[in-house]
């Protein structure tokens, strides 16, 4: 009788053993196939992992990150709450949960995620970065610098932090902390045609034309399809008297859909 249970048991553990090892395999193929863009596939092999362990918190969220990916922002919510029913401290299930909350406008509820994440996980910079945006659609701008400021403290080559810090900057009257900004942005990345863009347009407005003119000339190299880099070099050619250069970024801006660089040709370029 002994020996019955024993062989019982084996099988038992045997059996548990299996299907723990298929439950990861198919949790693994879903991590394959999602970097590889196929988020279906994705999905399937996710649902297949929940059905054989619907404990596993990590198959939830990471199927919610293939239902994201796949526009349904809602089925995405509902998988990301499972995950955190079953494991409430699951700090990045509440960051990406945040994320399709503010997807769907529902800004309040992405701050509640994204705060409740940070106290999980300070040190996440992402978190404080998207919660900042947050705060921005919501008007508060001083909370939003605060937490751009938490990114940089975490991660000094986070560019866009620094861009969008500016940008809040330059709206409340702060042109010269936001040219420092831009700097900095420019400086951990010099492809970003916008922040060269957004540089000049603050030197524009502290009447730094020749600096102005010189970033919005960056801006257009990197990005020649910048409208506005082309209307507001044409603005500052003008300033100085430059009629020719004027007229030549005007034309390029209104070929490129700027319906006011058009009436500024009939005014300064038609006579």
């Amino acid at each position: 009788m002994k020996k019955l249970v024993i062989a019982f048991i084996e099988k038992f553990i045997t059996a548990v053993s299996n299907n723990n090892q298929t439950v990861e395999r198919y949790f693994y193929k879903g991590g394959e196939k999602y970097k590889k863009g196929l988020y279906k596939e994705a999905l399937a092999d996710y649902t297949k992992a929940i059905q054989l362990n619907p404990q596993y918190a990590a198959a939830y969220s990471n199927r919610g990150n293939a239902k994201d990916a796949l526009g349904d922002k809602k089925g995405a919510i509902a998988d990301y709450t499972k995950a955190i029913q079953l494991n409430p401290q699951y700090a990045m299930a509440y960051y990406n949960r945040g994320l399709a909350k503010y997807n769907l406008e529902d800004t309040e509820g992405a701050i509640a995620d994204y705060t409740k994440a940070i106290q999980l996980n300070p040190q996440y910079a992402d978190t404080y970065y998207n919660r900042g945006l947050a705060k921005v659609a919501l008007g508060d701008k001083e909370a939003a610098i605060a937490d751009f400021t938490k990114v940089i403290e975490l991660n000094t080559q986070f560019a866009d932090a620094y861009s969008v810090r500016a940008l809040i900057k330059s709206k409340l009257g702060d042109k010269v902390s936001a040219i420092t900004d831009f700097t900095k942005a420019i400086e951990v990345n010099p492809q970003d045609a916008n922040a060269y863009y957004n540089r000049g347009y603050a030197k524009d407005e502290l009447g730094d034309k020749n600096g102005a003119i010189s970033d919005y000339t960056n801006a257009i190299e990197l990005n020649p399809q910048i409208a506005l880099a082309y209307f507001n070099r044409a603005k500052a050619y003008r300033h100085q008297g430059k009629i020719l250069l004027t007229c030549a970024d005007l034309q390029k801006a209104s070929e490129l859909g700027h319906k006011e660089a058009e009436a500024m040709i009939e005014e300064n370029c038609k006579k």
